[in-house]
């Protein structure tokens, strides 16, 4: 029992109670009216920065409506300015590099969450004033692409045999003789919708037409390919629009200039595109938000002002998609090349895919973007592209190879094909049901992607039946897409496209009826910045090449070196040699603009298909950048060498000797860039730039003279730019007072010389000869504009397909082509056919007893190192059965979120350990990994 306390103890117990009761109720009060007083403080200072803010929006209200559009109010602690506080009203097409990117790093922090915030806001903003954003529905019906190959006996490769005999064949067709021609079905017959607000994905095998069916819907498809059947897009057909800025195709192949960096390349790729409809919206939305008067989110405002401003050299949404395909880290380095170092396979692979995402385009057909990604980057990229979609609507159909079970499951609708034709078109979540109807089941481990390319495979397919009553037999893709038609997918798809698309849906400016974003002004300005540019970045090319020709000239100087002031035939002779070689120097010196300019090709051939700017615009961009190279490189020569040689000394011949040279060196250059884009390849310009030399050469008129030329020969000396610069130096050294002494034969030395070398014209031929010099310059600069403009890439040649191939891909059915082919495939078939049933035999064998005995079987555990940027290790250990060790080793981590089911430990692993989620937890996995039993 508890001891009895008497009443003096209970009376003392009792007070301290009741002093402690007074002590806490004391503190309790004392705090509540701090807690009070802090909130009051708070609330005030709320109100103070309201009151702020209201008026400094209002202040902005009261601009024009210009100058409304471009000023927004921009967080002074977000622009770098550590004066003060608050906000401050800017100009958004003023904001330098650092405020840019310390406000895209405030807006953008963790890039799935964030990204998705900055989404959602911008659409509720747009939705509250009731502004529609611009949609597009594409559909296509009946559609059915072919290609004519020519058929050859034996192996289909493009050896010489192969190519002579296509050339003649083409002679032969010229001539009316029939032709060995086949049509090859790459596409047969698919109709289907590309809703806007639903993400697609193409699946299908290597070969399957997925590229053909992408390049046909954006209208960038080769023209040498048959296409038939209906495209349209919100009703119009892709004759009635321009579907390269409509839509945009992002190619599998990484072509970039390597000179320029991942934000230049950017940034250029956003300026040729335009904003699009974002200025219309935002105008749009800014005007019924001042009648509404409505105050919008500041940093939502700056975002969407910045990136509605046309024609600006760096815009914020360069910044903006760098950070959310991770190319942040990458921005300020060069592109690169297989031969100068550069980003990574797979920055260039994200490379490709901003360079189109940064425009106002919402209609994308990707191509394998995700090949060499790794899984957990795939997935952030699908997942950005999910968000775009579902929240502005967008119309997104992406091919991918094999994506990894979680990317496959952002998608809505999933279009499988095989040998051109559709297996299965519609949502996601039916695709495995309409496979099990066809008897074949998808295990519970296996990732539906890989099932669905397994699944249509001859070789693979047996293993995924499972009606065990029913024996197996091989599932044709016939088969396939006729229970497809069959399915009531088929059905509403077929009942949707039977009704016709109302145009008045369509938003005004949701399609594109021009052809390039800008202005030519404009886009002559963005290339000219362009290319000045690279000029600055190839500087070293160019520095190479005067000092090369400085010290030619220092050698040409001693070879022909002023000695002695004798006038006679035999130094005239030695004056013309000293003439003749200036000429063979400044010509071969723009023999490097052949492979300067072929490199650039494969760039201009795909900016050209997105039509970023016309060819015209290049070519005089590229003509004009390269006076001033002819300039200092003629005046250097002929400064260097012309009163140390000692020609005629007036001021006047010296700098009439300067414009003549300068005007050949810019026919030199004008040639040879047109011979590059003529022939396309760096070989044949090679080969094409050295018989120019040779030509030139043998009809300049000093090795063979005009006059010795056989008259059937002479049109070559009026063709030869050469044959002019020889004129006009040789008239302009020798019709000079020196040259005028009076020779054997009563005329002047000069005139013996002219007369000899049948230059015997008069004074005027001069300016006769820079003129035609500048013609030159100017028709082959012409030649250069019309060759880019109209002849197709290199590599789009004729296809060819071997007999043999042929008769397996048409089987027994009628083919399309001519009547001695066919019966040439029955004979080879017949005649195949038969030489298989003789040619059988049985070898003889002996029958062998196998036996074993305490056999073992071992699988090494693999060790798995784990790197993060910088090259720091955070794991480095054993990786355990399905990747259980490493699992456990990270969800042992505070803050590490739990892998979900029958999700891949490789991207989840790569998530958790990222740099936004490293800097979300607070943490550092390096330092986790140093102090752990694993390290130690």
């Amino acid at each position: 029992m508890g001891e009895i306390l008497d009443t003096d103890e209970m009376e003392t117990m009792r007070v301290e109670l009741e002093e402690i009761g007074r002590s806490i109720r004391s503190s309790f009060r004392l705090h509540t009216s701090s807690f009070r007083a802090q909130e009051s403080a708070s609330n005030e200072d709320c109100e103070n920065e309201n009151e702020s803010y209201a008026q400094e929006w209002a202040a902005i209200e009261r601009l024009p409506t210009y100058k409304r559009l471009k000023s927004s109010l921009f967080n002074v602690e977000s622009g770098g300015n550590d004066d003060g506080q608050g906000k401050r009203v800017i100009d958004v097409t003023k904001l330098g590099a650092g405020e840019r990117h310390l406000f895209v790093e405030k807006l953008i922090k963790h890039i799935e969450h964030d990204n998705l915030e900055l989404l959602r806001k911008i659409r509720r903003r747009i939705d509250k004033v009731g502004v529609k954003l611009p949609t597009v529905e594409v559909r296509y019906k009946n559609l059915c692409v072919e290609a004519v190959c020519e058929v050859v006996h034996g192996k289909p490769l493009p050896t010489l045999w192969n190519s002579a005999k296509s050339t003649l064949s083409v002679l032969g067709r010229l001539w009316g003789s029939s032709s060995r021609e086949a049509k090859i079905s790459i596409i047969n017959d698919v109709s289907g919708i590309i809703k806007p607000g639903r993400m697609t994905l193409l699946l299908g095998p290597p070969g399957s037409g997925k590229t053909t069916l992408l390049k046909t819907l954006s209208g960038n498809l080769n023209q040498s390919l048959k296409v038939t059947g209906e495209i349209a897009y919100n009703g119009f057909k892709l004759k009635e629009i321009v579907p390269q800025k409509t839509s945009a195709y992002i190619s599998q192949h990484d072509l970039h200039i390597p000179d320029m960096t991942v934000r230049e390349t950017i940034d250029f790729s956003a300026r040729c595109q335009g904003v699009g409809s974002r200025a219309d919206i935002m105008l749009e939305v800014s005007r019924r938000e001042k009648e509404a008067g409505i105050v919008p989110d500041p940093d939502t405002d700056t975002y969407m002002k910045a990136i509605s401003v046309e024609g600006l050299e760096r815009t914020l949404q360069t910044d903006y998609i760098l950070k959310i395909l991770g190319l942040d880290i990458c921005a300020d380095i060069m592109v690169g090349s297989a031969i100068k170092r550069g980003i990574s396979g797979g920055q260039k692979k994200r490379l490709t895919t901003a360079e189109m995402l940064v425009g106002p385009i919402s209609n994308l057909f990707m191509d394998e973007i995700t090949n060499g990604l790794d899984s957990s980057t795939a997935f952030q990229i699908v997942s950005c592209l999910r968000q775009l979609v579902h929240i502005s609507n967008a119309t997104v159909l992406v091919s991918l190879l094999q994506p990894a079970p979680e990317t496959f499951d952002l998608f809505d609708d999933v279009i499988l094909m095989a040998q051109g034709k559709v297996v299965y078109h519609g949502p996601r979540e039916h695709i495995c049901n309409f496979f099990e109807e066809c008897g074949f089941k998808c295990p519970e481990r296996k990732g539906v992607a890989d099932f669905l390319q397994e699944v249509i495979s001859k070789k693979d397919q047996k293993q995924y039946w499972f009606h065990k009553q029913v024996p197996y037999s091989y599932f044709t893709v016939d088969m396939f897409s006729r229970k497809f038609k069959e399915s009531p997918t088929a059905k509403n798809l077929d009942e949707e496209l039977s009704e016709p698309y109302d145009k008045s849906r369509s938003h005004n400016t949701a399609l594109s009826f021009n052809v390039y974003s800008l202005s030519n002004w404009e886009l002559f300005q963005a290339c000219m910045s362009r290319e000045f540019l690279l000029m600055r970045r190839n500087s070293f090319i160019y520095v190479f090449k005067t000092s090369q020709l400085t010290v030619v000239a220092f050698v040409m100087m001693t070879v022909f070196l002023r000695t002695r002031q004798d006038i006679d035939i035999f130094r005239a002779n030695y004056y013309m040699g000293a003439l003749f070689y200036a000429l063979v120097i400044l010509l071969v010196d723009g023999v490097p603009e052949l492979s300067m300019t072929v490199t650039r090709l494969a760039v201009f051939y795909k900016q050209r298909e997105m039509c970023f700017y016309p060819a015209w615009i290049y070519a005089t961009v590229s003509s004009i950048l390269k006076i001033p190279l002819s300039f200092v490189e003629s005046l250097v020569w002929t400064s260097l060498t012309y009163y140390v040689i000692g020609y005629s000394p007036e001021i006047s011949r010296f700098f009439r000797q300067f414009i003549l040279l300068f005007a050949v060196h810019m026919a030199s250059l004008s040639t040879f860039r047109f011979l590059a884009s003529a022939f396309q390849t760096a070989v044949a310009s090679l080969i094409a730039g050295s018989y120019a030399v040779f030509l030139f050469l043998l009809f300049s008129g000093f090795i063979i003279t005009k006059s010795s030329m056989p008259v059937w020969l002479k049109w070559g000396f009026w063709v030869s730019p050469l044959s002019y610069g020889e004129i006009g130096l040789s008239l302009n050294e020798f019709l000079s007072p020196r040259w005028q002494k009076l020779s054997n034969t009563n005329t002047s030395i000069g005139q013996e010389l002219l007369k000899s070398r049948g230059l015997d014209f008069n004074g005027h031929y001069y300016w006769i000869s820079l003129g035609a010099l500048f013609g030159f310059s100017l028709l082959f600069n012409i030649g250069y504009a019309l060759a880019l403009s109209f002849l197709k890439p290199p590599g789009s040649s004729r296809a060819i397909i071997s007999h043999d191939k042929l008769s397996q891909t048409h089987g027994g059915e009628q083919s399309h082509y001519g009547p001695h082919v066919e019966e040439k495939s029955r004979r080879s078939t017949s005649g195949s056919n038969k030489a298989s049933d003789e040619g059988r035999m049985v070898l003889p064998f002996q029958p062998l007893t196998l036996t074993f005995q305490d056999v073992h079987y071992h699988v090494d555990t693999p060790l798995l190192i784990l790197l993060k940027r910088g090259g720091h290790v955070i794991y480095f250990g054993p990786l355990g059965h399905h990747s259980s060790r490493v699992i456990e080793y990270f969800e042992g981590i505070s803050g590490v979120p739990k892998i979900s089911s029958n999700y891949n430990p490789a991207t989840w692993m790569l998530e958790v350990t990222s740099a936004s989620s490293e800097a979300e937890l607070c943490v550092d996995f390096t330092k986790i990994y140093r102090d752990s039993a694993l390290y130690q």
